[in-house]
């Protein structure tokens, strides 16, 4: 399906020398922020107080938000199961223990709702938020080498150094920028991640898909040219697939809540920067890597072509 077919082939891999640097550049930064900075992990990572609170009637989780602020400026309240009943996670208090964080947030609760009950109060230590940050990182790493064997075996190993680094750039990127905003990362976050991964390598596939079809059509064309006239084909094919990705994830960003907020914002800077990455790093790099047709294309030999001719 085409909304627009375009006839003239976009230049892209002239511009690719610019953009690489400022990748590089947005790259290196991003790491060396998420390094000494580091990110400010959410209550399942750092640990801290859970409570479940009953409401006598449909809560009003952002006033909540906004009353226990006194208590923390990171509390996280949202609902479950039903409109009444929420849930209140806030970060280790220094000289605090459990039950008297559980006080203060239950006695600002009482002086707007004396009819609110306390149903629950654990603690989450912080041993399980490093339990939760090592399956997450093991779980990246998984993803990453599952793509890597994959489009291995489907392309050419240029192909796939190309699609993991253009991958890494991209979850580099917005972890970055979730350290540079100190923006909440959560477990909702990391999800994101990954599926800002395999988001990614799709974008890469279909690019490198075309590229090996216009290998075997256009014999006379330089790598230069085919690569362009690849990425121009799969244009018509991006704007529908990433206009309505978009719709959906700026409707969870605006209309979802903060529960949905930083899920939502991962998810769409995610995805603009697979566009971006899957036409301007990874393509760039297959470039780089002097990629021809050979790699793609199994050259029909002497004895196959006698068979062929009558």
């Amino acid at each position: 399906m085409e909304f627009f077919r375009i006839h003239k082939t976009i230049p892209f891999m002239h511009y690719r020398h610019v953009l690489n640097l400022i990748s590089l550049v947005s790259f290196i930064v991003a790491v060396f922020w998420i390094f000494t900075h580091g990110l400010a992990f959410s209550i399942e990572f750092t640990g801290g107080t859970q409570m479940e609170v009953r409401y006598p009637s449909a809560a009003n989780t952002e006033q909540v938000r906004q009353d226990l602020k006194a208590v923390s400026n990171e509390v996280l309240v949202q609902t479950f199961g039903t409109a009444s009943d929420i849930v209140i996670r806030v970060p280790t208090k220094q000289g605090y223990t459990s039950g008297q964080v559980a006080e203060e947030v239950m006695k600002v609760i009482h002086q707007k709702t004396p009819e609110a009950q306390l149903t629950r109060t654990e603690y989450v230590g912080p041993q399980v938020g490093e339990e939760l940050a090592r399956d997450g990182g093991t779980a990246l790493a998984l993803v990453v080498a599952g793509i890597m064997i994959y489009l291995a075996f489907r392309f050419e190993w240029k192909f796939s150094v190309a699609a993991i680094i253009a991958n890494l750039h991209d979850i580099f990127i917005v972890l970055g920028i979730f350290s540079v905003m100190q923006w909440e990362f959560s477990l909702p976050v990391l999800a994101a991640v990954l599926a800002v991964l395999g988001y990614s390598v799709n974008e890469s596939v279909i690019i490198f898909d075309r590229v090996r079809e216009h290998f075997r059509t256009m014999r006379r064309a330089d790598t230069m040219e085919v690569i362009n006239s690849a990425i121009t084909a799969t244009i018509s094919r991006t704007v529908i697939t990433h206009t309505s990705t978009l719709c959906m994830t700026l409707s969870m960003f605006f209309f979802g809540g903060p529960a949905l907020h930083y899920f939502s914002l991962a998810l769409t800077i995610g995805i603009l920067l697979g566009v971006y990455s899957s036409v301007f790093v990874a393509a760039a790099i297959a470039l780089y890597l002097g990629v021809k047709r050979e790699d793609l294309v199994r050259p029909v030999k002497k004895d196959e072509v006698e068979e062929m001719v009558p």
